[in-house]
């Protein structure tokens, strides 16, 4: 598997013949830690610049070539590494090399470029601090390092960002990109002979080893925290952020295992203690969860939370309680089996994907020095003890070395929580835990389950359909490539079955399906399926409503039970629907805090004036508030019969089980509608429509929108190639706008079609003095397309871009399972995702002629722009 060429560049390959499909990766063993203070976002900026052009490959052709070859290309920037990736058809594997190889080693770094895109990464930047998420992690890394360079934003500031010039981005290139620093990752549909030999006459393999040996930039050392740090600060905002942090050792050390189990105990999973008790029971935060962050240096035990406002003191001290019971109570022997199910099963889920693999690989390879290091830290995860989690807890979870940092939405009055406050709060917690006895609970350990298999047989079958006695459809895909199993179960509705009054009423129903059943409550169901390695949620969409599970496959019977429990007889608890729906609540009350999102609902309300897609999926708090038990239920049973669901199972499956299972409790007779009844048409356009919304943020937001088809409708195809002409890396919109003009970091487009006709549209976000621009850009771009025919290449590009997503996406059980029950449902045959290729490769430059002239009519256009 791993190789190590004569110019010093390792090389990692791992054969997987499930899908025709390769990824590969160059880990740069250069990340921001590895910069100066001077030069923050240095490495950053170089993800940008190699894909920017080559000596052989100009502006844009890097994409272009990628998606020519049914794939994508794409970059990202870590503390530790810069890593590029791309995954494509095998069958172009060799050009894929090429491509990686060649942005790798001969970025031109041409200086008029270089002043774009460092425009381009200001947009990121300011794209970066509208997100409440990336500014409460960006003040608590800022706090709790005080000399590290992992204090630093990975993607720099403006100020350093600007402060670049073509010297100092070559300077750093020439230190950091060389063989002996990099590592090339292929994982896929290749044989392993094969994929050396070209990677050592690839230009990574030809790249010149340097005399010199690596000299690294030594990283500055990080103090031990002896005090509490806290910082509380008002922000525009919805909801309360809270990130409290401790500081962990770095990958390698002995207690990283134990720390990742504790994580996952406190704050992962449905059956996690910060999610079952702080959030659950007590109602305290709207959501929470906790993480170990182990990078190559010292690291961060991190539990995250949104909250109410008033709501900050006493979730902050609950939080503080259950993280504190690990320094004092043995987790049980129960949790720690779960937890650490959990952590193995990540190979398998991994597994699924060549992506997922690569990472994987290059991430042990690159941080810990071999990927043997990924079976001995499975081994030590086994081996793990309750005593182990509770000593890493003691040595770790300190009182004295926490950092707090709380966004309170700003208002007229002082902040009723400050810095004394977070400081106090955290203060007494330390003091209750430390006088709380240690307490041992009495269990067993149980019997150690096998390890989790991570290959399978490798057998499959074709699809196996039949229609169930009350009128829906049964779908199994038997597939032993990978241990796991994917359900879906798909009714039409959601959205298209609401009106004003009932607006949110399925999303709500959809939520409560997995909170009990007739024989578990919300809290067993949590921790049943948990224990499962697995997940499950109810779905409610434009179209549809449903629920989905993904579990291990040695699991099925029994995931398969709870997953029917869940559709057949859910609990529809009065408590549980009172806690849902003041999440809901509370969801749509923050919404603000995504500026897109806004937009995105803007349009929708103003392109359709009486067709439900105008209405919000969250809904309304009045429609909310008239929601109970009896109404949901009569909705479950009026619209989404049993016997009337598509049932889709992909997977580690036996189709003669699946059919014994699935006809026990869905084989009976449609007691309600097998289809909702359509709305009434959204009547004509009959002229452009416009609307704003002013929101304090750094960036605007724009949508440019028309309205578009059905997912029957044939025009749906050179729609998507249309699309596929103007966005993405090498689209027009993306050359035109992004790279030529630094318009901003995020431009695309895409059609979203329904069982009722849909929108084709443009979103752009940017600087607020750039939106005369953008606007200009999109509708100049939409024009052309409108005027004369997309040439050989693009529509080759686009055709195979568009073809190829469809095979990587269809990598995973649960997306397989998901695309076969969606068109199944809809009407569209089952295996219309087999018929994808065909379609897309029959649309020529005249169907998209035809396509734009019909769609993009500026008559009717909609625009929603959301802006300070």
């Amino acid at each position: 598997m791993r190789h190590v060429l004569p110019n010093g560049l390792t090389v990692l390959v791992q054969s997987n013949r499930a899908a025709p499909v390769v990824a590969l990766q160059a880990w740069v063993n250069a990340g921001s830690a590895d910069e100066s203070d001077e030069e923050s976002g240095l490495a950053h900026l170089h993800e940008h610049m190699l894909f920017k052009g080559t000596a052989r490959r100009g502006l844009g052709e890097i994409a272009r070539a990628v998606e020519a070859a049914g794939g994508d290309i794409n970059a990202w920037t870590s503390f530790d590494q810069t890593v590029y990736h791309l995954v494509l058809a095998s069958r172009f594997f060799e050009t894929g090399l090429d491509i990686l190889g060649d942005a790798v080693t001969a970025s031109s770094f041409d200086k008029d470029e270089l002043a774009r895109e460092i425009e381009v990464v200001c947009e990121e930047i300011k794209r970066s601090y509208d997100s409440p998420a990336r500014r409460a992690s960006r003040d608590v890394f800022a706090l709790a390092y005080a000399a590290h360079p992992y204090r630093r934003p990975v993607i720099g500031t403006p100020e350093t960002v600007r402060s670049f010039t073509q010297a100092r981005v070559l300077d750093f290139y020439r230190r950091h990109y060389r063989p002996d620093d990099i590592v090339l990752v292929i994982v896929g549909d290749v044989a392993e002979d094969e994929a050396l030999r070209l990677a050592s006459q690839s230009p990574l393999g030809r790249m010149p080893r340097p005399a010199q040996p690596i000299a690294k930039r030594p990283r500055e050392g990080e103090p031990p925290q002896s005090q509490p740090r806290a910082l509380s600060r008002a922000d525009d905002l919805r909801e309360t952020w809270l990130n409290v942090a401790w500081h962990v050792p770095g990958i390698a050390a002995a207690d990283v295992p134990a720390l990742d189990l504790l994580a996952v105990i406190l704050g992962q999973g449905e059956s996690s203690r910060l999610n079952l008790v702080v959030k659950r029971e007590l109602a305290l935060v709207n959501d929470i969860h906790a993480s170990c962050f182990t990078p190559r240096d010292p690291g961060l035990m991190m539990v995250s939370a949104t909250m109410k406002p008033p709501s900050l003191p006493a979730a902050l001290s609950a939080l503080l309680e259950q993280t504190y019971r690990a320094r004092t109570e043995l987790v049980s022997w129960d949790e720690l089996a779960t937890a650490q199910r959990l952590v193995e099963s990540d190979a398998v889920y991994q597994r699924e994907t060549v992506q997922g693999q690569s990472r994987k690989l290059g991430f042990f390879q690159s941080v810990t020095g071999g990927v043997e290091f990924e079976e001995r830290y499975y081994e030590a995860i086994a081996a793990c003890t309750p005593e182990d989690l509770r000593s890493a807890a003691e040595r770790y979870l300190a009182g004295d070395a926490v950092t707090l940092v709380a966004l309170q939405p700003a208002g007229d009055k002082p902040l009723a929580v400050g810095d004394a406050e977070l400081l106090q709060l955290a203060a007494d917690a330390d003091r209750h835990a430390r006088g709380v006895p240690r307490v041992t609970p009495q269990s067993s350990r149980p019997a150690r389950e096998a390890p989790v298999k991570v290959l399978g047989s490798g057998e499959t079958r074709p699809w196996h359909t039949e229609k169930l006695p009350g009128g829906g459809t049964l779908l199994v895909k038997q597939d032993r490539t990978v241990p796991l199993v994917a359900l879906r179960a798909v009714w039409t509705g959601g959205l298209r079955a609401e009106t004003e009054a009932t607006s949110g009423s399925n999303y709500l129903l959809a939520r409560l399906l997995t909170r009990g059943t007739r024989t578990l409550d919300a809290g067993q169901v949590a921790r049943a399926i948990d224990g499962m390695a697995g997940g499950v949620s109810g779905n409610s969409g434009r179209n549809s409503f449903g629920l989905r599970l993904e579990a291990l496959s040695k699991h099925f019977p029994a995931a398969f039970g709870l997953f029917a429990d869940c559709l057949v007889e859910p609990a529809l608890a009065p408590d549980e629907l009172d806690k849902e729906r003041r999440l809901q609540l509370e969801e749509i009350r923050s919404k603000d805090d995504n500026p897109a999102g806004v937009a995105f609902d803007l349009f929708a309300k103003t392109l359709y004036t009486t067709h439900p897609y105008r209405l919000d999926i969250l809904g309304t708090e009045a429609a909310l508030e008239a929601e109970t038990p009896a109404s949901l239920r009569a909705k479950l049973s009026g619209l989404y019969a049993p016997g009337a669901v598509t049932l889709a199972i992909a997977g580690d499956v036996d189709v003669d089980e699946v059919r014994r299972l699935a006809l026990a409790r869905f084989g009976g007779a449609a007691t309600g509608s097998p289809a909702i009844t359509s709305p009434p048409p959204e009547p004509p356009q009959s002229g452009p429509r416009e609307a704003v919304r002013h929101l304090q943020r750094e960036q605007a937001h724009l949508v440019v929108g028309f309205p578009g088809v059905t997912l029957s409708d044939p025009l749906r195809f050179p729609l998507e190639v249309l699309s596929a002409v103007l966005s993405g890396q090498g689209g027009r919109l993306f050359l035109e706008l992004r790279d030529k003009k630094s318009l901003a970091y995020s431009v695309t487009s895409f059609s979203m079609e329904g069982l009722d006709p849909g929108y084709f549209a443009v979103y752009i976000g940017t600087s607020p003095h750039k939106i005369a621009d953008a606007r200009a850009g999109i509708r100049a771009e939409l024009s052309r397309v409108t005027e004369t025919r997309v040439t050989d290449d693009e529509l080759a590009r686009a055709r195979m871009h568009l073809v190829g997503a469809h095979a990587i996406g269809l990598q995973k059980a649960s997306s397989r399972a998901a695309v076969v029950a969606f068109d199944a449902c809809y009407g569209l045959g089952y295996d219309a995702s087999e018929q994808y290729e065909e379609r897309i490769m029959a649309v020529t430059a005249a169907d998209v002629l035809a396509c734009a002239q019909r769609v993009l009519d500026f008559s009717r256009e909609t625009v929603a722009l959301v802006t300070p």
